[in-house]
C-alpha cells in the first residue's frame, strides 16, 4: 500500500489478503497488484490520422505471451497503434495483459479485416518474410506498417500480395525461425535506429 500513494483519489483501493488475491487471480503467481478496469471501446479507424506514423499488423498471432510482449515492444519504441486481424489472440486475455507489463493501457489495440485496410491506405507495407531484403539494408522512410504473420505459418497469401517491401532478418546461424515478438523489436528498433 505504500507504493500507491501516488495513486489518484479517484481510484478506489482496498488492500487484500493473499489468500483472497490467489481466489480471484487467473494466475497461478499473481502480482501484488490487481486492477479491476474498463475494456475501452475499440477507435474507430480514421487513415488519415495515421499518415506520417508507424503502425503495426498482425496477422493471426496465437500466442497471448507473443501478442502481450509485441504490445510492451511497441510501447517502447513508441508505436502506439497495432491492427490485429480478427483471428489474432484476444489483447485482455489475463496472458496478453500481463505479459504487456501496463502497456496496453498506452497502446491503441484495433481488430479488423486487414486486406481491406490494405487496400484502403496508403501507407507502405513492410512485410516480415525469409525472402525479402534484409532489414540492414532497408529504408523504413517515415511511416509505414510493420505486417508480422503467425507464429507457425508466416504471413497469409491473401495478405502477402498486399505487401509492397519485404523485409527479411538475415540467419546466420542454423536456428529454424525467430520469434514474432523477437522479430517485433528487431523491426521497431531498425525503424527507430534509421528515423
Amino acid at each position: 500500500m505504500p507504493k500507491l500513494g501516488n495513486l489518484s483519489r479517484n481510484i478506489k483501493s482496498v488492500e487484500i489478503t493473499e489468500s483472497e488475491l490467489s481466489r480471484i487471480s487467473a494466475l497461478s503467481t499473481p502480482q501484488a497488484i490487481l486492477a479491476i478496469v474498463q475494456i475501452p471501446k475499440q477507435s474507430d479507424l480514421n487513415l488519415k490520422k495515421l499518415a506520417g506514423l508507424f503502425l503495426i499488423a498482425l496477422d493471426g498471432i496465437q500466442d497471448p505471451g507473443n501478442l502481450g510482449t509485441i504490445i510492451r515492444t511497441a510501447d517502447w519504441f513508441g508505436l502506439n497503434t497495432i491492427l490485429c486481424s480478427m483471428d489474432t489472440a484476444e489483447a485482455y486475455n489475463p496472458k496478453v495483459v500481463q505479459a504487456s507489463m501496463g502497456s496496453l493501457s498506452r497502446v491503441n489495440i484495433i481488430y479488423t479485416t486487414l486486406g481491406d485496410f490494405l487496400d484502403q491506405t496508403n501507407l507502405p507495407v513492410y512485410g516480415a518474410l525469409l525472402n525479402g531484403k534484409s532489414i540492414y539494408e532497408t529504408n523504413f522512410g517515415q511511416e509505414g506498417i510493420i505486417l508480422l504473420g503467425n507464429e507457425g505459418k508466416g504471413i497469409s497469401n491473401e495478405l502477402q500480395s498486399r505487401i509492397k517491401y519485404p523485409v527479411t532478418i538475415p540467419r546466420y546461424g542454423k536456428a529454424e525461425s525467430l520469434n514474432v515478438a523477437i522479430s517485433a523489436s528487431i523491426f521497431c528498433s531498425e525503424l527507430r535506429r534509421k528515423s
